[in-house]
Formats: C-alpha cells, structure tokens, sequence
C-alpha cells in the first residue's frame, strides 16, 4: 500500500516546452527531502494542457529520475474512457508504479458510467490505479457505494479525497475497507482525514516542503496525533496562501519560481499571478524562509 506524503509536482515549462533539467533538479530534492512519493501530471503539473506526448515525456522523465528510489504514481485521468487508457497505458510503458486518475469531468456521468470508466480502465492495465474524487472541479461526487464497488476491483486501490466532506471520507472508509487506501486531496484536511484512517496525502504544498510534509504524514501514520497536530498548525500559513490566494496551481509555480527552481510560466488559459497575490505570497514565503 502507498502510504505518507506523495507530492503533486508541478510541470516546469520555459519558453513554451517543458523544461526537462528543471523537473529533474525538482524530483531530486523531493526525494533528498525525504518524500514518500511523486505524482506527476495531475492538476497541479497542469496535465490538462499537455499534449499526450508531452505527457508520457514528463512521467517518463520523473521515473528517470527517481531511480526506483519512491514510487512514482502518474496522473491520467481524462473524461473520455478512450483516452485514460491511452494515458494509462502510456504511463505503465514509462515504468510508472501506479496511476491517479480523475474522475470525469463536464460530462457529468452516473454512479454507474462512474464505475464502469474506472472498471474500464482498470481492466486495461496492470498498474494499481487510485482513482480522484474532486467534485469541484468535476461537478459530480463519488459516492461512498460506488467507492465501496470500486474497491472490489483487484487493481483499484484508493481515492484522493478533495470533497472536501470528512462524512464523506468516514462513509468512504466503511464501505470499502481497510485494504482500500484514502489519501486527502486537500492539503489542510490532511489531519483529520489520516486521524480517521487515511493513509497518506497527495500534496501540493509539498512541492516547497517535502520534508515538512513528509514528517507531518508520518507522524500521523505513527500514531503521534501530538506532533502531527503541531507540524500541521505550523504549515498552516503556508499550505493556506497555496490554496486560497489563487487557483492551483498557480500558486505554487509562483512560489518555486521566487524560489529559483522554475520558470513563471504556465500554460493558457491559466495566467501570471495578480500583484496583489504575489505580495501576499512573497510576505509568507519570507515566514518560511523559502525565499
């Protein structure tokens, strides 16, 4: 079972192609730091304006890179079934050890064209498949029963958990059971969520963090609730400015390019960020002494 803090990486891009030497020098950190393992290309490497070549490139690149050293689960997620078979497919020919996939977005489908996607997929790969539950973004949630079915499928293994609902993640957890990993979705219900029998976190403030993160995930795997809840009060500035001064992930690019390590560059429709925000971001990269 993947367990602890997996960090949701964000794709370097300068001038308009994807900066290669950048995503490395990243990838090299997060595991010097001590992270428990990478995900490349979900929301946060702004996978939805990657073509499928640019795609296989940049999980192609963090295996690399890693070594095998942690395990490297690559988002391919798609609302259409057709092309989560291609990503994932694509992904495990990479050396990818498992997948995160979204669930369909825009076209909105039942619980059952819910699990028939992920059934379909997984169906297609050998690689163990944790599959999104994000509704905001989606505009569907997940139910716990259609979870519950879901884990009954040999390779399906757990869900990133971004509801936002800790009912949710309680319903989710007792009816597909303790083989079945949830990991939080958002970094500031990671406490709550792995005190009520999560595994891990799938994380974006990680990417500026990951040894913070990573001993945050494990104390609360270890059972220490004491230390967890004073590493996660202590980050709680930070991993806030990431998620509410702007939509993800342009906050964090923002942040690793004050750091150094990226290029400020995204790709349309998302944009720079706004004065305003950069100020409140710089004001609290400065607490953190990341810049």
């Amino acid at each position: 079972m993947l367990t602890g803090a997996m960090t949701a990486l964000v794709t370097p891009i300068r001038a308009g192609e994807i900066d290669q030497r950048a995503l490395a020098a990243l990838v090299e950190e997060q595991i010097a730091a001590g992270i428990h393992g990478l995900v490349p290309c979900g929301s946060t490497g702004e996978a939805a304006t990657l073509t499928h070549e640019e795609h296989v490139a940049v999980v192609q690149q963090v295996v690399r890179v890693a070594r095998g050293r942690v395990p490297v689960i690559a988002g391919t997620g798609s609302n259409s079934t057709a092309e989560a078979i291609r990503l994932t497919r694509g992904a495990e020919e990479a050396g990818a050890d498992a997948a995160l996939m979204i669930s369909p977005y825009y076209n909105r489908p039942t619980q059952e064209g819910i699990y028939r996607h992920f059934a379909a997929v997984a169906e297609a790969t050998k690689l163990p498949l944790i599959v999104y539950n994000i509704p905001g973004r989606t505009a569907s949630n997940m139910t716990a029963e259609t979870l519950g079915r879901l884990s009954r499928v040999p390779n399906i293994v757990g869900v990133k958990e971004a509801s936002g609902s800790l009912a949710h993640v309680i319903d989710i957890i007792a009816a597909a059971g303790p083989d079945f990993a949830v990991y939080a979705g958002d970094d500031v219900l990671t406490l709550p969520i792995m005190a009520a029998g999560g595994k891990g976190v799938i994380s974006v403030t990680a990417n500026l963090v990951p040894r913070e993160f990573a001993e945050f995930a494990q104390a609360l795997l270890d059972g220490d609730l004491e230390r967890g809840r004073a590493l996660m009060h202590r980050l709680l500035p930070l991993v806030s400015a990431l998620m509410s001064l702007e939509v993800n992930p342009i906050p964090v690019k923002t942040a690793l390019a004050l750091m150094g390590k990226c290029a400020e560059e995204f790709r349309l429709p998302l944009t720079c960020m706004t004065s305003p925000g950069r100020a409140k971001l710089e004001s609290v990269l400065r607490e953190f002494d990341l810049v």
